[in-house]
């Protein structure tokens, strides 16, 4: 019984790829100890990681749901479906998305009236895939909600710093999506899908993810200016240019496992070195 419960987790964790959470979280955290100017305290961080989890969950179940079929075809991705069950999956979906919902009731009234918006944004991005080449861009859209969502937990309000961090995750977000949907091409060729890669081709591709990483570190040292941070955070920076330098150099080399060990682990640096730089400046150490 114990063995089929953690067997039954276990699939479902691979069915989100839940360690991919490790993307949006360190944004997240960021603008929290950002906006609280320090240690938020347990309850509010307990409640933000709670629903990151939560959307973020309900995120990929949606996306598995509408993309049950095109997976099926692919070669990438025909094993998804075997790991659980559609009805299941849709389970997880909403209960997820009731999760989401009650924790940002317990966090605050704007959070509570605005969780279905942020869900809304998240779902839509499994969509456009079907009509826009600029699907990427949604997708880094549905990330970007994760700041500017820590931050509204603390203030109860919108602010410049905040929507300059959502854009300099939007920018990032596509950069490595395009990327990653260079692995696709053909396959989304063949199935009629839109993507940055079937419009540019791979080198036009790449030469785009260049692009808005560049202007994503700006913005990056833009929100770094706003927010008054230090030291610490302006070294986390430069392991964050390092890790996009190695991502780019991986991917020119066209190597499928190549790029997808750049795309989790050079981005997980990125992210992990964001929230360390931002967490030695603002959080005492006692």
């Amino acid at each position: 019984m114990g063995h089929g419960l953690i067997s039954a987790i276990s699939r479902a964790l691979r069915f989100i790829r839940f360690s991919h959470t490790v993307f949006a979280m360190p944004f997240a955290l960021g603008a929290l100890f950002v906006a609280a100017q320090g240690w938020p305290g347990w309850r509010l961080l307990g409640l933000v990681l709670l629903a990151l989890v939560f959307a973020r969950t309900a995120a990929m179940c949606f996306n598995r749901v509408v993309d049950w079929e095109i997976d099926q075809q692919n070669p990438r991705t025909i094993e998804r479906h075997t790991l659980i069950s559609k009805a299941g999956a849709i389970a997880m979906l909403a209960g997820s998305s009731a999760g989401f919902v009650a924790t940002a009731a317990w966090i605050n009234p704007l959070c509570f009236a605005l969780s279905p918006v942020a869900l809304a944004m998240v779902f839509f991005y499994s969509l456009t895939k079907r009509f826009t080449h600029f699907s990427h861009f949604f997708l880094g859209l549905a990330l970007a909600v994760a700041p500017v969502g820590a931050w509204l937990a603390v203030r109860g309000r919108f602010d410049i710093a905040p929507l300059v961090l959502g854009l300099g995750v939007l920018l990032w977000v596509a950069g490595f999506d395009m990327i990653y949907a260079t692995l696709d091409e053909s396959f989304d060729r063949t199935a009629g899908l839109h993507s940055w890669a079937v419009r540019h081709g791979t080198e036009g591709c790449l030469r785009w993810a260049q692009g808005l990483h560049l202007a994503m570190f700006a913005i990056f040292c833009a929100f770094g200016w706003l927010a008054g941070l230090g030291t610490a955070f302006w070294l986390a920076m430069a392991v964050v240019a390092a890790a996009l330098v190695y991502e780019h150099r991986t991917a020119a080399r066209r190597d499928v496992r190549g790029v997808n060990a750049a795309f989790f682990y050079a981005n997980a640096v990125v992210g992990l070195a964001f929230v360390t730089g931002v967490f030695f400046d603002r959080v005492p150490l006692r």
